[in-house]
């Protein structure tokens, strides 16, 4: 798939022209990046707006005590790029960023985005909403790690991201709600218990959503 193609798919893009869509190309790229692969580390500063075209990408930092904390995963035909202010003509990113699988990313040069659309009052609604997106994924970090127990933690990813529970090992969901494997076994247990999942060779399936809301919402 071409740049141009790639570009006419992405729902961010949507409302430029075909004109509009061959001048961003003109300073766009592609990026093959392999699994583990650290894209950003945190306050490094990028000249390019990126887009996870394919793939899956994560945001974490780095404590004192040099343990991870995870804080949330970028999916594919997401901007992964983290924009303070529109002002600024570079970018600097919060947290370290690398990729969970191979994948491919969309690099488009910030100072001529900025100049050609952005300045022009193209596309800033829609990087609005990306930076709204964003916020409200750390707005959910910050209910997991100081307000909700431990059955709100893993009831809140049960319901946000079934798939990605599904797809990761006990350990690192431990690790990622930062409660003991233990613990995790015993909500999974009470939550099957109440018949709002089942547990099918390894796998979560929801019985009942609403139910499942409530408990995380509690």
């Amino acid at each position: 798939m071409s740049i141009k193609e790639i570009l006419e798919s992405l729902e961010f893009f949507s409302s430029l022209d075909t004109k509009e869509i061959e001048l961003l190309s003109s300073f766009c790229s592609l990026s093959a990046y392999a699994n583990e692969y650290v894209l950003h580390y945190e306050n490094q500063d990028s000249q390019n707006l990126e887009f996870l075209i394919s793939g899956l990408a994560r945001s974490y930092k780095i404590d004192k005590h040099s343990n991870e904390i995870f804080l949330y995963y970028i999916y594919e035909n997401s901007l992964i790029t983290e924009i303070e202010s529109f002002k600024s003509s570079t970018l600097n990113f919060f947290s370290n960023i690398s990729m969970v699988e191979d994948s491919l990313v969309l690099n488009i040069d910030y100072q001529l985005f900025k100049s050609n659309f952005l300045d022009k009052h193209k596309l800033c609604l829609e990087l609005s909403c990306e930076v709204n997106a964003r916020s409200q994924k750390l707005q959910s970090l910050i209910n997991r790690e100081f307000i909700y127990d431990s059955v709100q933690k893993v009831s809140m990813m049960l319901h946000n991201d079934l798939e990605m529970f599904n797809k990761l090992k006990r350990h690192d969901i431990s690790l990622i709600l930062h409660i003991q494997p233990a613990t995790l076994s015993r909500v999974l247990n009470r939550l099957r218990r109440n018949n709002i999942i089942d547990i099918i060779h390894g796998q979560i399936k929801v019985l009942d959503a609403n139910a499942l809301k409530e408990v995380a919402n509690d």
